[in-house]
């Protein structure tokens, strides 16, 4: 399993937001917060489940509390991502 860039998982994360809330991709700031968003409780389970099947990996059900925006997520996947790729 290949590892993923922060950036990607950024810009897959922006993405995937900005289309569920019907928005431009420039309308989603990496630096802004979860909670901030406009998605209700199943749409963000929903995010996350499509990211896990993304990822080829579960995100800890934390992930969110402890990396709260965008940016930090993304920043966690890609380390994550790398520990798992290293560990294959």
């Amino acid at each position: 399993m290949a590892s993923v860039a922060a950036q990607d998982a950024q810009d897959w994360l922006i993405d995937k937001i900005a289309h569920r809330l019907g928005v431009d991709r420039s309308e989603v700031p990496p630096e802004q917060y979860f909670d901030e968003l406009d998605l209700d409780s199943t749409e963000a389970l929903i995010l996350a489940g499509e990211l896990e099947n993304w990822l080829g990996f579960e995100l800890g059900t934390t992930a969110l509390w402890y990396h709260p925006s965008i940016k930090d997520l993304a920043q966690y996947i890609a380390e994550e991502s790398s520990q798992r790729a290293g560990a294959a």
